[in-house]
This record gives structure tokens, C-alpha cells and sequence, in this order.
């Protein structure tokens, strides 16, 4: 999914897959939320919107599920080591 760089509020891309209708914005924290069912006419709003974060929290954020896609771990440090008893 190609990414569109944005600097709006906690936004800092986002992206749009027109077949599974799929959005997905990556947050200033780095993580990267993909929201299903998402139509392309919201997808369209939020993409030209001059308040995208405003129009995400709005529209998107509380109405579409988000499922966690990636996220950054501590520098130097495994995001899966503590699961596995490893420091």
C-alpha cells in the first residue's frame, strides 16, 4: 500500500487500499493502525482534508475498527525478547 506523508496533529502518513478497503495511518508514536470497511469517499475527505487529524478522529478513529499493524521498539531492544524471557 503506497503511504501519502502527512504532518497533521498525531498523523504522519496515511495509506488507502481501494479493493479491501482498507486505511491504514501510521502514528508520530510509529505506530501504524489499519482500519477496515473504510469507503473511498472517506478515504477521499480525509486525504484532502486541512485538518486530517481532526477528520480522522471525527470520522474514522472511533467508527472503524483498528487493528495494530507495527509499532517501534526501544532502540536495541527485541519488541518480542520479553515475551520469550529473553532481555
Amino acid at each position: 500500500m503506497e503511504m501519502k506523508k502527512i504532518n497533521s496533529g498525531k498523523l504522519r502518513a496515511i495509506g488507502y487500499d481501494a479493493r479491501t478497503r482498507t486505511l491504514q495511518v501510521q502514528l508520530d508514536n510509529g505506530n501504524t493502525l489499519q482500519h477496515s470497511g473504510v469507503g473511498a469517499d472517506l478515504w477521499r475527505r480525509l486525504s484532502s482534508s486541512g485538518a486530517a487529524w481532526s477528520f480522522y478522529r471525527d470520522n474514522i478513529e472511533e467508527e472503524f475498527t483498528a487493528k495494530k499493524f507495527s509499532g517501534n521498539a526501544p532502540a536495541g531492544k527485541n519488541p518480542l525478547g520479553e515475551l520469550f524471557g529473553q532481555e
